[in-house]
């Protein structure tokens, strides 16, 4: 595929004749907290109306099965599908291809600087924070259920737990100083941090009232289109009717 026929500005992405479907596919689950990462780059990248999506059900362990295992590995979501059949898996790594796909980065940085700060921020956010409500989630609640969850340490899980809340304790000190979790500029690590608030939320672990930079922060997170409303980018039709928790 030639860039210099097939690049566009954010608000296209590059065309390729598959008919009358959508070029990009992204398998993800309509709550989950690693798939509202990728959903709100979307929704900051204007793509909103080029991706179509397919709805993998954390419950019933669909992830974990041999044809999404064919997809992505890891047996996490989301998963991209970009042009070429190509399935892309990582929050990280599909944010920075969709970014890649306009003339100027708006998540992943234009310079070297800050390209490194935000992919430092970025790991740093998954593993102090995000990660580590995940692994409080799976190990020390009830998690996803027994029919998912085969083998829990809740010892483990607690100590992430405690982990997270030093990673809060971390990201509130670095708030203090800037506007944004990588600098002066919205960008991929912040869409991490948020991520792990959405989380949070989930399993009910309560962020200390004393940290009041990151709360701020939070606070102004919370008023960005792209952060209010990612779930309802896509809402499978059994959601509506599901008594299960939002994960």
């Amino acid at each position: 595929m030639s860039k210099e026929r097939n690049r566009h500005p954010l608000s296209t992405i590059w065309q390729v004749d598959y008919g009358d479907s959508d070029v990009l596919m992204i398998y993800d689950w309509h709550a989950g907290p690693y798939p509202s990462r990728v959903r709100i780059a979307v929704a900051e990248l204007g793509l909103t109306s080029h991706i179509n999506f397919t709805s993998v059900d954390l419950w019933t362990g669909e992830h974990k099965r041999p044809d999404f295992l064919a997809k992505n590995y890891s047996g996490t979501l989301p998963v991209l599908q970009i042009e070429d059949g190509t399935y892309l898996g990582e929050c990280t790594a599909i944010t920075q291809y969709l970014d890649a796909l306009g003339d100027t980065p708006r998540l992943t940085g234009t310079t070297p600087r800050d390209q490194g700060m935000i992919h430092m921020m970025t790991k740093r956010a998954e593993i102090e924070f995000l990660d580590a409500i995940s692994v409080y989630f799976h190990h020390a609640t009830a998690g996803l259920g027994p029919d998912v969850e085969l083998y829990q340490n809740a010892e483990w899980g607690l100590r992430m737990r405690d982990k997270a809340l030093r990673g809060a304790r971390y990201f509130d000190g670095v708030l203090k100083d800037q506007p944004y979790v990588a600098g002066n500029a919205f960008s991929m690590a912040d869409i991490t941090v948020i991520a792990g608030f959405v989380f949070a939320k989930i399993v009910g672990l309560q962020i200390p009232t004393e940290l009041v930079s990151i709360h701020a922060w939070h606070a102004r997170m919370l008023e960005r289109p792209s952060v209010q409303h990612w779930k309802e980018m896509h809402l499978p039709s059994e959601a509506t009717n599901s008594s299960r928790p939002a994960v």
